[in-house]
């Protein structure tokens, strides 16, 4: 097995708490939609153990580049359940009316948004997952087992008929990371056929969501996509 088709190194995993407490204030400030109201409309979903306020950053990031920008309305992201993507798609359906949206998905919620691309592709422009682990084994990762205590399921068979690793029929770009100290690289990754391009950045699992430093390089990778 290559190094990078396993879970993190413990060094990586350790950091990954201070990039996400030293930057907690992100999180604060008010939810809604960010950016002009004729913007391409993005919708962000947060990983495991994440809400929308986590992903506060990269929405108002997303919302000063002249996107329309909300983040998935579903409170904590808590695992899959059994109504999960078909309140995805109720949510994407009320905010992008007749115009398709890009789905940004951070780690679990990239796998939600992959799902939401198959089931209604006619509503979904492109796909972006950031860490996201849709390839590979479920549990090359340092998060299974608090998955499965939180989510009540295992990790390898989730309350809902999903195929992760098959390609969504939309555009499908996968943003991973070295440095990530929660997912293997290489399911974040995926192998030829499972995503349409993938880009490499240098940032945390936590730093997709909160860093600074990553926001202008996922913009930039959704915009060359």
């Amino acid at each position: 097995m290559r190094a990078d088709d396993q879970p993190p190194p413990l060094r990586l995993f350790l950091r990954e708490g201070f990039a996400i407490a030293s930057r907690f204030y992100r999180a604060l400030g008010r939810l809604g939609e960010f950016g002009p109201e004729s913007g391409h409309p993005v919708m962000v979903l947060p990983g495991f153990l994440a809400s929308d306020h986590t992903t506060l950053g990269l929405q108002r990031a997303l919302g000063a580049e002249g996107y329309r920008v909300t983040g998935w309305g579903m409170g904590l992201n808590k695992g899959a359940r059994p109504d999960t993507i078909d309140r995805l798609v109720e949510r994407v359906e009320s905010f992008c009316g007749e115009r398709p949206v890009t789905l940004v998905g951070w780690s679990l919620g990239g796998l939600y948004a992959r799902e939401v691309a198959k089931a209604r592709p006619e509503l979904v422009n492109k796909v972006v997952t950031l860490g996201s682990p849709f390839a590979g084994d479920p549990r090359a990762n340092n998060v299974w087992r608090l998955y499965e205590m939180i989510a009540g399921h295992p990790v390898d068979n989730p309350p809902l008929d999903l195929d992760l690793q098959s390609k969504p029929p939309v555009p499908t770009l996968a943003i991973w990371s070295r440095r990530d100290g929660i997912v293997a690289p290489a399911c974040a990754r995926g192998c030829d056929g499972q995503s349409d391009r993938q880009v490499e950045i240098d940032c945390s699992h936590m730093g997709f969501a909160v860093s600074k430093r990553a926001y202008p390089k996922i913009i930039a990778a959704l915009r060359d996509f």
